[in-house]
């Protein structure tokens, strides 16, 4: 899934690209893409796009009345619709700007996640979606983490993913936050305290930092396996800081990475949620 740095230079590109250019027509393609059914998206026809922003993982293009808030879960694309086809495949809902530019909103295979929010712009910070995301992770500081730290006891890489306690982080950068911490990623985050938040907040600015220095290189988002990563999906490789072998703990949904060495002092950790080292 897309964290912070792609959709943050997803949105800078597209705001680039589209800004200024006037809302004609929005067009979902199924029913479970418009996500609201008040305001109608049609109250931003004839106005402006002023910008795309981002909040979290979710793009915002902002029009005076209202602001479109997309999701793009885990394979969803917001890409330049050049074609305009009938019934383009993938997608779920098409934003046209005149008789010349589009903007497409795809996502492969079947789940049908990715999709739109119509909101007021008065009010999009204060409902759903957005109503429940935590600060951003971009800019914590070590004194607001400690401080959500010692209100929610959570292993930490749970904590990193949980978008009501950080917004904008996911696996890669939890994995990779947890690396450059030198933290266990199931350490618990009332364990950590201050000292530890300190580290973790320094480790989310210098990961955020390098993710948005490689996207903003791009000339599109980039796909999952061609991010910046130490330790994410590395299974088996050389730890780039000492050389021990990346580990890994299973779960259905995902895959914890770690360093024995630098992160669970030499501990390789069971591949289940009961090891005693889990701790």
């Amino acid at each position: 899934m897309p964290e912070m740095p792609e959709v943050q230079a997803h949105a800078e590109r597209l705001t680039e690209q589209f800004q200024g250019r006037v809302l004609t027509e929005f067009t979902p393609f199924n029913f479970t893409a418009l996500k609201t059914a008040v305001p109608p998206p049609d109250v931003a026809y004839g106005h402006p796009l002023l910008d795309v922003g981002r909040r979290g993982k979710y793009l915002l293009l902002r029009f005076e009345p209202v602001t479109f808030v997309v999701h793009l879960m885990q394979g969803g694309r917001l890409l330049v619709d050049d074609k305009r086809a009938l019934k383009p495949r993938g997608g779920q809902a098409r934003f046209t700007f005149g008789p010349d530019a589009a903007l497409l909103l795809t996502e492969q295979g079947k789940e049908r996640r990715a999709g739109v929010w119509c909101i007021p712009s008065a009010d999009v910070d204060d409902v759903l979606p957005l109503a429940k995301l935590g600060p951003e992770a971009a800019g914590i500081t070590a004194a607001e983490l400690a401080e959500r730290f010692a209100a929610n006891s959570m292993r930490v890489h749970g904590f990193l993913r949980n978008q009501a306690m950080v917004a904008g982080i996911g696996r890669r950068l939890s994995n990779e936050i947890c690396h450059t911490a030198r933290v266990s990623p199931f350490a618990t985050t009332k364990q950590l305290g201050a000292e530890g938040a300190a580290k973790v907040a320094e480790a989310i600015g210098s990961c955020i930092a390098e993710g948005l220095a490689d996207e903003r290189g791009r000339d599109d988002m980039s796909s999952s396996k061609d991010r910046p990563s130490g330790v994410h999906q590395r299974t088996g490789e050389p730890c780039p800081v000492c050389a021990d072998t990346v580990r890994a703990v299973e779960y259905s949904g995902y895959t914890v990475n770690y360093c024995p060495t630098c992160q669970t002092g030499g501990k390789v950790l069971a591949d289940n949620t009961t090891s005693k080292f889990l701790k």
